[in-house]
Order: C-alpha cells, then sequence, then structure tokens
C-alpha cells in the first residue's frame, strides 16, 4: 500500500522553530546533552543559551543519541494520529548515529507504519529548510512515491549551508579539530567558515580575519552557491548574534531577491555543545 496521509520526522539538530514545527505538524526527536548535574532533551528543556552559559563557567557537556524509547513513543505517536507513512530526515550520519537509530527502531513498526529514512549529510539549516520545503510539498498534494524517489534525493543535493563559528576553543575541546589550528586561529582572530563535506563532517572552507568580514564572506558563498539557479529558498541561523544575523539576513534577501521561502533558525544545543555562541549560519537551497 502506498502510504496517503505522510508524516515528517526529523531531530533537534534541525534548528526549526516551534512555531513552524507545530504549523506542519513535524515530529522532533531531541538529542540528549549530559550535563553536570544531569541529562537534558534539546530544545525540550535546554537550548543554545543554557550551553553557552555552561561553556563559559567553564563545564564541557557531552552530546548523546536520542533514547532509542523516545523515538518509538514518537512513532507510536504518529500511527495513533492516523499516519500511514513517515518521512524521516536525520542530522548528518557523519556527526551523529541518530540516523541509523532511528532505521533500526522504525524496522519495529513494519506492518503498521511505512518509514523512510533519510541522512541529510547537513545539519541545521540545510537539515531544517529540507524538512520545511518537504512540509510545503506534502501541503500541495505531492505524494509518497514523488517524495521519496525524487523530491527529498534532489532536496539533500541542493542544501547548501555555511556557518561561522566566533572560537575554535570547543570544536578544539570536543575532539572535531586539532589544537594547534585552534590556538593559531585564535591568536590571529581567525575566523573560519563551516560547511558540511560530502563524508558529513563539518569542514573549514574559507578563513577571514575579524568578524566584521565573517557576514560578507557569508553572503558571498552562499550566493556563488546559488550560480544561476532560478528558484531557491533560503536560511539564516544564529547562536547568540540575531542582531548580526539580521544583517545576515538583509544583505543575504538583497544578493538574491527571489526567493521562494526564508526561514530564520536559532542554532540548538547540541551544536552549541562544540561550536560555543557568536555563530552566524546562511543557506541556499536550490530548487530547479
Amino acid at each position: 500500500m502506498i502510504p496517503q496521509k505522510i508524516a515528517l520526522l526529523t531531530d533537534s539538530c534541525a534548528d526549526i522553530a516551534p512555531e513552524l514545527t507545530e504549523k506542519y505538524h513535524i515530529f522532533v526527536v531531541p538529542l540528549r546533552i549530559l550535563c553536570a548535574d544531569g541529562e537534558y532533551l534539546d530544545g525540550v528543556n535546554i537550548r543554545g543559551a543554557d550551553i553557552y552559559q555552561r561553556l563559559k563557567a567553564g563545564e564541557l557537556p557531552q552530546t548523546s543519541l536520542p533514547a532509542a524509547e523516545e523515538i518509538a513513543k514518537l512513532l507510536t505517536r504518529v500511527v495513533e494520529e492516523g499516519y500511514d507513512g513517515v518521512i524521516a530526515v536525520m542530522l548528518s550520519g557523519g556527526l551523529s548515529g541518530t540516523f541509523n537509530l532511528l532505521r533500526l527502531v522504525a524496522e519495529e513498526c513494519r506492518g503498521k507504519l511505512e518509514v523512510r529514512a533519510f541522512d541529510s549529510v547537513s545539519g541545521s539549516l540545510g537539515l531544517g529548510m529540507t524538512v520545511l520545503q518537504l512540509a510545503e510539498d506534502i501541503r500541495n498534494g505531492m505524494g509518497w512515491e514523488e517524495l521519496t524517489e525524487r523530491r527529498v534525493p534532489q532536496l539533500i543535493r541542493g542544501s547548501f549551508p555555511f556557518f561561522s563559528v566566533d572560537t575554535l576553543e570547543y570544536l578544539q575541546k570536543g575532539g572535531r579539530i586539532g589544537k594547534v589550528t585552534a590556538t593559531a586561529g585564535m591568536l590571529l582572530q581567525i575566523k573560519p567558515i563551516l560547511t558540511f563535506a560530502p563524508d558529513g563532517q563539518l569542514t573549514s572552507v574559507a578563513k577571514v580575519r575579524g568578524r566584521h568580514q565573517v557576514i560578507d564572506k557569508l553572503v558571498a558563498m552562499t550566493v556563488q552557491r546559488c550560480g544561476e539557479h532560478k528558484r531557491y529558498n533560503l536560511a539564516v541561523a544564529n547562536g547568540g548574534a540575531p542582531e548580526e544575523m539580521a544583517i545576515v539576513k538583509e544583505k543575504l534577501t538583497a544578493a538574491l531577491p527571489n526567493y521562494d521561502h526564508i526561514w530564520e533558525g536559532e542554532i540548538d544545543g547540541t551544536l552549541s555543545v562544540y561550536i560555543g555562541d557568536g555563530v552566524l549560519g546562511a543557506a541556499v537551497q536550490v530548487l530547479d
């Protein structure tokens, strides 16, 4: 049977604003964050701002996969709400085992619910805008086969997020980059621009000196990735830098005014553990 009523599922690293998850009825699996005083659920009882405070106080929280029971509970809810198919787009398998865990738990739903899981090879903006565009597509009547066979892979391939981090300190502490790189970067006020490599790991694609150059570089790289495409979505995000995000948004929409949608996100707790605050992001998703 081809599913008729289709649900969308993702994880807390999609950074989709709560009003949008509500509007589109998107199911969200929270990752776990292990702190000195206990375990928290990302986006439920801990957010980016809480992580920044902990990092500044010298604490280094750890991140963990969602609990299998949480995923099972959510899939049961999907069935109870009358859905017969679910498209799950998850945080990059290069950063987390969330995608594989979801596939394992989904096996137990066979017969009750058709589940198609996708590795976004991305996180935050790239993941969030893919899920939001799919929500639009479902609203517009796109069917299961077209969504799963053509649309999801197209959106994953066509999404290009870029992030600037204000410090390399936490990436180094979390074992994501070497100590020498981090120290040199901090001494020289180097601000790296990161994106996702084909294997889903974070990789540095540019470096700028000083904070003021970051915004122009983010916009320039996003515009370059859009190229000659005529149809596209845009997204911007921040971690503790809302005023600067507003400038990114203004410059990006001036350079690429013909977008279908523009979405805003706030960097989640999980990613904040590794990148700290002062984070800015910009992304384009090509649709043609």
